[in-house]
């Protein structure tokens, strides 16, 4: 049987299909400002038997397509349990909202918190902190892994911090340095998140933020421990709703 997850969120769209536990197709794809034809593109000429949506715009293709649907959190448990089955914790830094979720050995949701009330701490607000810096996004890691500390973005709002940065880069601050700055304050926000769920290890972190390398040497410094990071960290959920998709 072949088993299919998507997930659509804020800013692309992953599609899986397995086949006995093995994923035979693998494609993605930006949401753009009209995410129905996305997933139209996505699936033409993709044959399966079943198909679980997740991720931000689950909902609009439930309407569109008929698809049942899943949340987020319940697809990246059993994804990140099928990829790694020891991983106790899951991280994901998306587009538009930070997860953090607890499960247990079965894939199951134990707890989690999502932070979705502001674009600070998320990926969108690396995008943004990208264009104002003037690099583009997949090298902002890279850069900000040349920098030095001794910067501290303060605000809270992604609107008001982006002020701050404008306002240094006019003070003369190095771009690097302003891009760890913005690092260091996008890995507060995670931790503080890990720590109020007390989250067990091993961790996984998934999602877009997850290609930055960045990000990674600071969680992992910060919590003084290796974390997982898989092959294609934006798959994650829909990995996971390919196999909720046979269970359903």
């Amino acid at each position: 049987m072949k088993l299919a997850g998507i997930d659509i969120g804020s800013r692309s769209i992953e599609l899986i299909v397995l086949k006995d536990g093995h994923v035979i197709h693998s494609k993605q794809a930006d949401s753009g400002y009209n995410p129905i034809e996305r997933v139209k593109e996505l699936t033409s000429g993709i044959s399966f038997d079943k198909i679980m949506a997740t991720g931000y715009g689950r909902s609009i293709v439930e309407v569109a397509f008929d698809y049942p649907t899943v949340t987020e959190i319940k697809a990246y448990g059993a994804g990140a349990t099928a990829l790694f089955p020891g991983v106790r914790s899951v991280l994901d830094i998306g587009g538009q909202d930070t997860k953090v979720i607890s499960i247990n050995e079965n894939g199951k949701v134990v707890k989690f918190e999502m932070n979705d009330k502001c674009a600070a701490g998320t990926g969108k607000f690396l995008e943004m902190m990208a264009t104002t810096l003037g690099f583009e996004l997949p090298s902002l890691g890279a850069a900000a892994l040349e920098g030095t500390e001794g910067i501290e973005i303060n605000s809270m709002c992604a609107v008001f911090a982006e002020s701050e940065v404008t306002s240094l880069l006019a003070k003369g601050c190095q771009r690097s340095d302003i891009a760890l700055a913005i690092h260091q304050s996008v890995c507060r926000r995670a931790v503080g998140m890990l720590r109020r769920q007390n989250i067990s290890t091993p961790l996984m972190f998934a999602g877009g933020v997850a290609n930055n390398s960045c990000m990674i040497q600071l969680l992992q410094e910060a919590l003084g421990q290796n974390i997982i990071i898989p092959t294609n960290p934006q798959f994650v959920g829909a990995h996971g709703a390919a196999i909720l998709a046979g269970l359903s």
